[in-house]
C-alpha cells in the first residue's frame, strides 16, 4: 500500500530567517528568500519564491506572492502561491487565492474566492481557460471544445 505524501508541515518546522513580530507595523513593499513569519500588522505587497508564515493575531493587508503561504491570523488581499496556500484556525481570509494547493482548516473564516491552478503555469503563465495568452493578447475563445 502507497503512503500518501504529507502536505501540510508544522509552522514549528520551518526554520525562521526574518520576523515581523507582535506589536511590529510595516508597510511597503517586503520582498525576501527563505521563511518569514509575521505576528504584527503589515500592509504593502509581499514577494518571495519561499515561505511566508502569518501567525495567529498578526493582521496583513495586501498582495502576496508566495512559494508556501501559511495562514494562522488576518489577511485581506489577493495570495498567489506557486506551491500551496494552508489556512489553520483561527484564520480570517477575505480575498482571492490562486494555487495548485489548498487547505482549509475547519473554524476558518473564508470570506472570497478560491482557484486551483498546476504549479507549472504559475508564475507568469496564465492558468487554463484564461482569456490572455502568453503574448498578452487576447485567446480565441470561439471553440466550443476548449477545454478549461
Amino acid at each position: 500500500m502507497r503512503k500518501s505524501a504529507r502536505l501540510s508541515v508544522p509552522v514549528s518546522s520551518f526554520a525562521v530567517s526574518g520576523v515581523i513580530d507582535q506589536g511590529c507595523e510595516f508597510e511597503g513593499k517586503l520582498c525576501f528568500q527563505g521563511t518569514v513569519r509575521i505576528g504584527g500588522t503589515f500592509r504593502g505587497e509581499i514577494y518571495t519564491p519561499d515561505t511566508l508564515i502569518i501567525g495567529e493575531g498578526a493582521r496583513v493587508n495586501g498582495d502576496i506572492d508566495a512559494g508556501i503561504v501559511i495562514i494562522s491570523g488576518e489577511v485581506t488581499g489577493n495570495v498567489r502561491a506557486k506551491h500551496r496556500v494552508e489556512i489553520h484556525a483561527p484564520a480570517v481570509f477575505k480575498g482571492s487565492i490562486l494555487t495548485p494547493s489548498l487547505r482549509v482548516d475547519e473554524g476558518v473564516i473564508f470570506e472570497g474566492s478560491s482557484k486551483m491552478v498546476n504549479s507549472a503555469t504559475h508564475p507568469g503563465a496564465q492558468p487554463k481557460g484564461s482569456l490572455i495568452g502568453s503574448s498578452g493578447k487576447a485567446k480565441d475563445t470561439s471553440n466550443k471544445n476548449t477545454t478549461l
